[in-house]
């Protein structure tokens, strides 16, 4: 066969000639120029990266006439062997189809001769992980002390399937996926050496759909070039490769972002009638607002998002005035969402649906704004609570009678002072139910079980010399409160609070009426109603993707 395709035509023959390894070659030139050059190497990494490559411009440095060199001649006998493959000291072993312990003890057995003409006998091994775990260890004690005329080259993209004792025995060298505009770029050079003439955007939609690899790229861009007469058009290569144009997956991440549906559902109409695969859509749509949330964050970009400048440009444009929290929620739907989507029956309802939901989600606030709404709001409720407690304390005032006041309000008043000198601060002991709360923690902190007991209880009256508690509850309640002993702490617990002797009376409340409980519950459910269907509480259980457990009202 005549036709040489360009994966294999400008197959890289030097170091500097490998596409975006630099790391890699640069270590090996340095090795061989100091002639600390490992007996053991292992090249792993993504497929079409150029690991085999490295390995036979390794070899060709290691038996050049004029090495071992960091450049080969690529005109002496040995490189033009390895070039063409047809090397008796340098053997390319396939490890998927000579997998087992014979094939390894054969291997073995070879390495005790000395090479043909060669200074080194090479053993490059291509996807070494398929070996089985005997021809491993039948590999290994060879692989730590070899002749001194022997070396291997392993090459594999799989390395975790490598046993530890091998790894430990190699010096290992990881490959990385290519960058996009390395792609495009190394096609641009190939397409002007072969005379053909292609659009920008048509190699960087190759080069995106290589994912990285260099001999992917190389071979779609061979099927173009084979499928198409004459002039080379952007959209021949959509066709050709049957791949959705960029502009489609912008225009829908656009019309996202600013809600309009009926646009989205147009486009997906029109996709889905020219045969596009959905699922792959939907891949590239998790990647667009993944790519988008990274361009809004403005932190390390081009090392982040794998794209051309100008298509950055853009994402910039569209994510300028979106809240990260919003994008954040889009990507995050749509991560949920792709197991259903990809073995869905019916991808391209799945996807309709998908988007009816995701216009129903509120754009959220940013977090620090939140908090400070929420800090806000928690002001706000104190200040009503506040507000209710002066009301209460207003209505005990209603015995006043002009400027002066009645006899009872006028003595209580006399009493707070007393009491503010006695230690307790701020009480103002016309509000009954303030004064209890106060005598309950008394009781808490010294006579926990009584208190038990009295949180039930009420201070129903109160005068300068005496008090009423009212008892509620049930009967066991009434006997534990009226026994002697609990009868004399509670009045010494008043005395000290008070700082004076107070008579105490212990009354059972008999008849109670359920109208002011029934008007408190209706109260508090109406609070927590309220609380539950605040905009801030929505979206803070929208952003932490939580959930109420309970409503206090404090």
């Amino acid at each position: 066969m005549s036709y040489i395709v360009l994966a294999r035509k400008y197959r890289p023959q030097t170091f500097e000639q490998v596409i975006k390894q630099d790391h890699v070659t640069r270590t090996l030139t340095n090795a061989i120029s100091l002639n600390r050059v490992a007996h053991a190497i292992l090249l792993t990494g993504p497929r079409g990266t150029g690991k085999t490559t490295v390995a036979r411009i390794m070899a060709k440095a290691m038996n050049c006439k004029d090495g071992p060199a960091p450049v080969p001649c690529n005109k002496c006998r040995s490189c033009n062997e390895i070039t063409s493959g047809s090397s008796v000291d340098v053997y390319e072993i396939d490890g998927a189809s000579n997998n087992g312990v014979e094939q390894i003890r054969t291997l073995r057995e070879n390495v005790k001769y000395m090479p043909a003409y060669s200074r080194y006998k090479i053993y490059i091994i291509d996807e070494v992980h398929m070996l089985s775990k005997g021809a491993f260890n039948a590999l290994l004690k060879t692989l730590e002390e070899p002749p001194s005329h022997i070396m291997f080259i392993f090459a594999t993209t799989e390395p975790n399937k490598i046993p530890i004792t091998i790894l430990s025995r190699c010096q290992r060298y990881d490959f990385r996926h290519i960058d996009i505009e390395s792609l495009s770029e190394h096609m641009k050079d190939l397409c002007a050496k072969e005379g053909f003439d292609i659009p920008v955007e048509s190699l960087e939609l190759i080069a995106r759909e290589a994912g990285g690899s260099m001999r992917d790229a190389l071979s779609l861009l061979d099927q173009v070039i084979s499928c198409v007469q004459g002039s080379i058009t952007h959209d021949k290569v959509l066709d050709i490769l049957s791949v959705i144009d960029r502009k489609i997956i912008f225009d829908i991440s656009g019309a996202v972002l600013r809600g309009d549906l009926p646009a989205i559902l147009d486009i997906l109409d029109d996709i889905y009638a020219r045969g596009y695969e959905m699922q792959k859509l939907y891949a590239d749509l998790i990647e667009q607002f993944r790519n988008l949330l990274v361009v809004k964050m403005g932190k390390n970009i081009s090392k982040l998002v794998n794209l051309p400048a100008h298509e950055i440009d853009l994402m910039r444009d569209q994510a300028k005035n979106v809240s990260p929290v919003f994008l954040n929620q889009i990507f995050d739907l749509l991560f949920k969402e792709e197991p259903a989507i990809r073995f869905s029956a019916q991808p391209k309802l799945g996807l309709e649906m998908l988007f009816f939901k995701m216009f129903q989600i509120k754009p959220a606030m940013p977090i620090d704004l939140l908090i400070e709404k929420l800090d806000n709001l928690k002001n706000e409720t104190y200040e009503k609570r506040g507000q209710e407690i002066s009301e209460n304390q207003a209505s005990y005032g209603c015995h006043e009678t002009g400027a002066e006041g009645s006899t009872e309000t006028k003595g209580l008043k006399e009493f707070a002072v007393q009491a503010h000198v006695s230690g307790q601060d701020n009480l103002d002991l016309t509000n009954l139910d303030l004064t209890w709360e106060r005598l309950l923690d008394v009781f808490l902190k010294n006579h926990s079980a009584l208190a038990a007991s009295l949180k039930k209880c009420a201070l129903k009256r109160l005068t300068e010399h005496s008090l009423e508690i009212e008892i509620n509850g049930n009967g066991f309640n009434v006997n534990m409160i009226k026994r002697s002993k609990n009868v004399a702490i509670i009045e010494k617990v008043c005395e000290d609070f008070f700082g004076k002797s107070m008579d105490l009376t212990l009354t059972v409340k008999t008849n109670q009426k359920k109208d002011n409980q029934e008007h408190k519950t209706d109260r508090e459910n109406r609070l927590k109603q309220e609380a539950l269907s605040h905009g801030l509480v929505a979206d803070t259980i929208e952003i932490f993707n939580g959930r109420v457990l309970d409503v206090k009202i404090l």
